[in-house]
């Protein structure tokens, strides 16, 4: 077996605590007598800008049904069919869900689709490509799920930044449209 370990995945930003984990799951694999090679994905770094720029986008015309009527939480607050559509969306959708689906809508609108949309769902197949390329030398690709330890429920949740910040390990596996394993080596 030959395990592959992405060199981009281990650099700026990958707190100490994560890089001694995965360090020490290294370890353990050599000792049962697995090889490991360090090699390079660097289409991962345009993963981030691309995941977003799809996931906005999907959130924004998949939730597009959700008015009120048909689907998703209905307000008991309208005198017409505007104010249904409006107050349902907005008491029904966190700030999150909004945020994504406006970024969604701006990218897929007239004169904005291409030079956002369609470039990512090209990116994207360029990150299937470089996995694809990776798993025909190497079993098992291992990279961290996130470049931080657990937090606590909520508790970044007012910073968009730092939750979005938190996929960046895993957004380019999701984009290649790739199974995930998490492995967890617990020490005592």
């Amino acid at each position: 077996m030959k395990i592959g370990v992405p060199k981009e995945f281990f650099g700026d930003g990958i707190n100490e605590e994560v890089k001694s984990s995965l360090l020490k799951a290294i370890e353990v694999y050599k000792e049962l007598g697995v090889e490991i090679e360090e090699f390079s994905l660097d289409i991962a770094k345009y993963a981030l800008a691309t995941y977003y720029i799809i996931a906005c986008a999907e959130a924004s015309s998949n939730l597009g049904r959700f008015d009120g009527i048909r689907y998703g939480y209905r307000t008991e607050n309208f005198t017409n069919l505007k104010e249904l559509f409006r107050n349902s969306r907005s008491e029904g959708f966190g700030a999150e869900v909004k945020r994504r689906i406006i970024l969604g809508t701006y990218v897929l609108s007239s004169g904005y689709y291409d030079a956002y949309y369609k470039k990512a769902q090209k990116v994207r197949t360029l990150v299937q490509n470089e996995f694809t390329k990776g798993f025909e030398k190497y079993d098992v690709i291992l990279t961290p799920t996130s470049p931080i330890t657990a937090f606590k429920i909520g508790e970044k949740s007012n910073n968009p930044l730092e939750m979005y910040l938190s996929d960046i390990c895993t957004v380019s596996v999701n984009i290649a449209g790739l199974p995930r394993i998490i492995y967890a080596i617990w020490t005592k």
